[in-house]
């Protein structure tokens, strides 16, 4: 069996090659629904006569919902399976395009961005467990890393062409819709409904997990169930050896890189010559999701390099990143923030699947969506923490020193990962 540095997908067995080829597709059209309306999000809002308050507003009704119900639908994938609960989180996301297709209301748009963050919760934690056990039972003793990044790399190639594909639709059928009486930001929001029934028939069909009970009793049991499995998740995060650690090292990390995600176009777009601005940061956000999926597909490889030990891949990435941050934070020119940026994307990229492997060794598969439903709050806390520090330093300063003592909490994730590293080293010993 493949394992350890010598890891080759075509010496897997084909059941499990044939599993990974099915979730990085699924993966691919999902983000791909995604990707079709993150570009053209703020423009289509704007389009309907909302102002900046209102769209802060709607991303806050996003968040808040998303945080709030993220573990109690991790916690019931862990009981009931993790494909329904994909499956409902799908029928929440047409919800909410549908919502958005139908108003220009500001509280029938709220409650689209609410369907969004339902969605996102139920959609936290469940087909990647599903993914992480199902590879395991087909092929005993390989190693999880390579797969992961075939599956992130594919995610992240969905949102990179559907990014494109959402930026030009407007452009090549908005005037027709127009024409019809809709916006012409309509067209991406209406292809991202299409492709996602494409999602929600793929996931019926061709995603294979073996069935729980579903009736009414089965469901309301797995809610009662819920808060125990909840309490069972905290307890090993606050209790095992490397969880603690790990956890927050990620948190750190979010804090650190998220007020560059959100807030570099503010900054390129004074560096880009006015007549073409808008077109080079549509361009570079499509660059963007490009390099993280190159991470992706990078990421066995570095990882091969330090010999599979995801924890010293992790380190080192995140130091990079560090130096890397600081680096985009020194740019004054236009070609040097480009180039920093995508050499930051690039090693956001290798980040996520050395973090996965070592969260995945530590669980068993009964808790598993829930842990990685309490993963992507405690991220979700830095992300918003680091935005909220990082704003503040870039009003009262600058954004690039926002961003150069942001890179300080990317050593201080390092740090964490180092004893994450060593801990492991002496339970391996």
């Amino acid at each position: 069996m493949t394992s350890g540095t010598d890891f080759s997908f075509d010496a897997l067995p084909p059941l499990a090659r044939r599993h990974v080829r099915v979730f990085q597709l699924h993966q691919f059209l999902d983000r791909f629904a995604m990707g079709l309306t993150v570009a053209v999000v703020a423009l289509a809002l704007t389009d309907r006569g909302m102002d900046l308050f209102q769209i802060s507003l709607l991303f806050g009704v996003y968040s808040v919902t998303t945080m709030a119900m993220e573990l109690p639908f991790g916690g019931l994938a862990d009981r009931i399976g993790r494909k329904p609960v994909f499956l409902a989180a799908v029928i929440a996301s047409l919800i909410s395009l549908a919502l958005f297709l139908s108003t220009s209301a500001f509280a029938v748009l709220a409650l689209s961005f609410a369907f969004i963050g339902f969605g996102r919760a139920l959609r936290s934690g469940t087909l990647d467990a599903w993914f992480v056990e199902t590879y395991r039972r087909a092929a005993p003793g390989a190693e999880v890393q390579p797969v992961l990044a075939k599956a992130q790399w594919a995610g992240a190639m969905g949102l990179a062409l559907g990014g494109v594909a959402g930026g030009l639709l407007p452009d090549v059928a908005g005037p027709l819709a127009e024409r019809a009486g809709f916006s012409a930001y309509d067209v991406s929001y209406a292809a991202s409904f299409a492709v996602m029934l494409g999602v929600l028939a793929y996931t019926w069909f061709g995603i294979d997990e073996t069935p729980r009970p579903l009736h009414l009793r089965a469901l309301k049991a797995g809610f009662v169930a819920v808060p125990e499995v909840i309490g069972e998740a905290g307890r090993l995060a606050l209790t095992h050896p490397v969880l603690p650690l790990l956890l927050a090292a990620l948190a750190f990390f979010l804090m650190a890189t998220n007020p560059v995600e959100v807030l570099w176009p503010t900054y390129a777009k004074p560096l880009l010559d006015p007549d073409y601005a808008n077109t080079a940061i549509g361009a570079l956000t499509a660059g963007y999701f490009f390099a993280i999926a190159f991470g992706a597909w990078l990421s066995p490889h570095v990882s091969r390099l330090f010999k599979r030990r995801h924890a010293v891949t992790l380190r080192a990435a995140f130091a990079a990143l560090a130096c890397v941050q600081v680096a985009l934070a020194l740019q004054g020119g236009a070609l040097g923030f480009v180039a920093a940026f995508i050499a930051f994307s690039v090693v956001l990229g290798i980040t996520e699947t050395p973090a996965s492997s070592i969260l995945h060794d530590c669980v068993e598969d009964r808790q598993r969506s829930t842990m990685l439903s309490l993963r992507s709050l405690i991220q979700q806390l830095g992300a918003a923490l680091g935005l909220v520090l990082a704003g503040a330093v870039a009003e009262a300063i600058s954004t690039p020193v926002a961003w150069t003592l942001g890179a300080a909490f990317l050593l201080v994730a390092a740090l964490l990962v180092g004893v994450v590293g060593r801990r492991l080293s002496t339970k391996a010993g």
